[in-house]
């Protein structure tokens, strides 16, 4: 799955940076299941059937249904410029069967190391 681009961003009321990407393959709930590796995944069906949440803390949150070819992503600030590709990385390894994690959880710790260090000190 890629992201073709954003179609939409601004600045939000709570400081997150928020971005609408527009990809090229619908969403399904095996993309969203494989989010889970790397934060919390969460079903709304509050707000219509198929609509998940994806987060991870002080990275970013990605929101969408089933079926749509958007997201959207709300990017923390302080730490966009050192997750947004690992997002780019996260769509564009995702592909439908088993897939083997080790890369991208290698990317992911040294990711967090860098956003522990730049929000807490450590």
């Amino acid at each position: 799955m890629r992201i073709l681009r954003s179609i939409q961003h601004k600045y939000c009321a709570d400081g997150s940076f928020m971005k609408e990407f527009l990809l090229d393959a619908p969403v399904t709930r095996e993309f969203f299941l494989y989010l889970g590796n790397f934060g919390k995944i969460d079903q709304l069906p509050n707000l219509g059937d198929g609509f998940y949440k994806f987060d991870k803390p002080d990275w970013f949150s990605i929101k969408g249904f089933i079926g749509d070819s958007t997201v959207e992503v709300r990017f923390k600030k302080e730490t966009l410029e050192i997750t947004v590709d690992f997002l780019y990385l996260l769509f564009s390894s995702y592909h439908e069967g088993t897939m083997d994690l080790t890369f991208l959880k290698k990317k992911e710790t040294l990711r967090a190391a860098r956003v522990s260090k730049l929000l807490y000190g450590k």
